[in-house]
């Protein structure tokens, strides 16, 4: 099908120096706890990879997968196609999200991990879209506020495509 030209949003190294930034943060308010990074796939992968390595320190991982069904039909309808393998009573969890669009399916996982009793939860989101946000929690720590257009690259893709993107872009018109 070939690649269809990319207009860059967020550079590479902009998405590095905002990382490091998000992570020294996030180390400071954990105080010295051990946090189980929570990531959502498939959009997380790099940034959760990145965002590990420089908040340094000891810290354990688990992931989950979850479908939501907002497209057209704005149900928000959340379907969990794979759950955590870790018990989270007592931890200190912290969601790795890629983009908080609508909020919506952050919201669902907020709730259903809130339930399972961790001591604290927080969410970091690299990307956030104030336009389109209509959910009851904003992340913790947003590395970056984007308009409400689709974009790819640094894990999230068009078709599973221009996941491996250094770089966060937009699809250029044609």
């Amino acid at each position: 099908m070939g690649m269809r030209p990319i207009e860059t949003l967020v550079s590479e190294e902009e998405i590095r120096a905002r990382v490091s930034q998000m992570a020294e943060k996030i180390r400071e308010d954990l105080d010295g706890a051990t946090p189980l990074l929570i990531g959502v796939l498939k959009g997380c992968v790099y940034f959760l990879s990145d965002l590990s390595r420089e908040m340094g320190g000891l810290c354990a991982m688990d992931f989950m997968a979850v479908e939501s069904y907002e497209g057209q039909n704005s149900t928000g309808a959340v379907k969990i196609r794979m759950d955590l393998g870790t018990n989270i009573e007592g931890r200190d969890v912290l969601i790795v999200e890629d983009i908080v669009d609508t909020g919506m399916t952050l919201g669902y996982l907020v709730d259903l991990l809130e339930a399972r009793k961790p001591r604290s939860l927080r969410v970091a989101s690299l990307l956030f879209k104030p336009g389109s946000f209509k959910g009851p929690r904003k992340p913790d720590y947003i590395g970056f506020e984007i308009p409400n257009d689709f974009v790819v690259g640094y894990g999230m893709d068009m078709g599973e495509e221009y996941r491996n993107l250094k770089f966060i872009g937009r699809l250029a018109s044609r």
